[in-house]
């Protein structure tokens, strides 16, 4: 990533005599590309060219930078990569010391991410290399950079650390991560292949781009997969489910097939970020975590949903036969309010839906609970 401890690698490289020139050597592959402003508002012109001449998949923007800094260029970059037809992912430059901080820059980030459009289910990682955790204990920067990926969970986004090779072991223990090394000719190399990727130059240069790019070679599809947005460009995801009752109550969750979690009950009056709804015997589940679900009947909107759209948008409802019912998103606007029946119900070409009406079911991507906040 572009920042100023890269000054480390290019000063101990020019000791060495051995310096990246700014042509291209033979290198591994060019699986993944991260930008930031440092190159600019990206096209979807640069972006085909990555895809289409040297076999980059996977993009990683910046998006933010301890709890202060959100990068200007993310929000363009994640609309192009996707239209160019690249997975796209994003990355949280940390600056956090304690576990606390980095809840604090998680949420932050999170919140950036999503304002961005950054799909759910892509990466954020977590970039640690900064001054801040070089004089941690490895003990308490391992706490912290869980800390950081739980809390991103919440958000619906995958994680991982990013960090140089030096760190490994030293500074922090990573188990599958995103390891920078930079060889003087990495040509046949696959170093750190039991993490998900190796970032093996800073200084690549790609035709009709602007600047020196850090690429990567990826040895699995961590980058690449479980991206699934939700709606389209114009919605907007809310993400907060609260916990029915004010007296304490422990609500059972479950797990993505439906099996209980033993020890993860959730008191009653708390909040939870939430990804979206998953369906488990035709009910309603709230995804509140990395395979963590609560049911929509435990939360305060057991009863009431609210259009997920912007407030000059409409969806539309279907009838049981999964006709579209005319002029209806003209009714359901983004942020109304509509009752619903306990059940969902499946309908041949249309999915999972709501019903908020006689006759009239809404899908439930387009339906959060109500008293979402953003």
């Amino acid at each position: 990533m572009k920042l100023k401890n890269k000054l480390i690698y290019i000063v101990s490289l020019l000791i060495a005599g051995l310096f990246f020139c700014t042509t291209n050597v033979n290198a591994a592959r060019t699986d993944m590309v991260d930008v930031s402003n440092h190159n600019g508002y990206m096209t979807v012109s640069n972006f085909q060219d990555m895809l289409n001449n040297y076999g980059v998949k996977s993009v990683v923007t910046k998006i933010s930078e301890g709890n202060y800094y959100h990068d200007y260029t993310a929000a363009n970059n994640i609309s192009t990569a996707q239209q160019a037809g690249l997975y796209i992912n994003g990355y949280h430059f940390a600056r956090y010391t304690t576990v606390q901080g980095a809840i604090n820059e998680a949420d932050y980030a999170g919140k950036m991410a999503k304002a961005d459009g950054l799909p759910i289910g892509s990466v954020l990682i977590t970039d640690v290399e900064a001054q801040e955790q070089n004089g941690l204990s490895r003990v308490t920067n391992n706490a912290n950079n869980q800390a950081f990926m739980n809390e991103v969970a919440k958000y619906g986004y995958r994680s991982a650390v990013y960090t140089m090779s030096s760190w490994l072991g030293t500074k922090m223990d990573v188990s599958s991560g995103w390891i920078a090394s930079y060889p003087y000719d990495a040509t046949g190399k696959s170093w750190y292949s039991a993490h998900h990727s190796w970032q093996w130059g800073s200084t690549y240069q790609f035709k009709g781009s602007y600047g020196d790019f850090d690429v990567s070679q990826n040895y699995d599809n961590f980058f690449t997969g479980q991206q699934v947005p939700q709606g389209d460009t114009k919605s907007t995801i809310k993400n907060v489910v609260s916990v029915r009752g004010n007296g304490y109550k422990a609500f059972t969750t479950y797990d993505e097939s439906g099996k209980a979690n033993s020890g993860t009950n959730i008191t009653s009056g708390t909040d939870w970020k939430s990804d979206g709804i998953r369906v488990i015997g035709g009910k309603p589940y709230y995804h509140i975590g990395v395979d963590t679900l609560i049911p929509q009947s435990s939360t305060t909107f057991s009863k009431v949903v609210v259009v997920n759209y912007r407030s000059d948008y409409g969806v539309n409802a279907y009838d049981s036969a999964g006709n579209y019912v005319d002029q209806s998103n003209k009714i359901f606007k983004g942020g109304t309010s509509w009752q619903i029946t306990p059940d969902l119900v499946n309908i041949s070409k249309i999915g999972w839906c709501y019903k908020v009406a006689s006759n009239e079911y809404i899908p439930i991507k387009y339906a959060q609970g109500s008293g979402f906040k953003g």
